[in-house]
């Protein structure tokens, strides 16, 4: 009866463990816009309708892709900053992975050059 042999995994590159803590690091994670807008009513005796400053608001606006169609949805003031937060980790990650798959090239191409 042969042993299976278990196929080693290359050992992992400090920049690589520091990039996989960051992300673990990250809480809310989330993609989309996030819009801050003010609003005039269409009522035409309205204080908003004479002076631009007086219009109604701020409203938050997220706006997303949610099954291949764009959903928007309104939120509270303190909705609004979980969502940017959530939107600038989304990003924070992306440019994370980006700069992972950068270190596993270069942590390939010097493995493969040594043998």
């Amino acid at each position: 009866m042969r042993k299976k042999v278990k196929p080693t995994r290359p050992a992992l590159t400090p920049a690589i463990r520091h990039i996989r803590q960051d992300i673990g690091a990250l809480d809310w994670v989330c993609a989309g816009t996030l819009l801050k807008r003010w609003k005039l009513c269409g009522r035409s005796n309205c204080r908003c309708a004479q002076d631009p400053a007086a219009r109604h608001g701020p409203y938050y606006e997220w706006s997303r892709r949610h099954n291949g169609r764009f959903v928007h949805s309104l939120l509270s003031a303190q909705q609004a900053q979980t969502v940017a937060r959530a939107i600038s980790n989304h990003k924070r990650i992306l440019a994370l992975l980006a700069q992972w798959r950068g270190e596993t090239t270069r942590a390939l191409k010097l493995q493969t050059s040594a043998k």
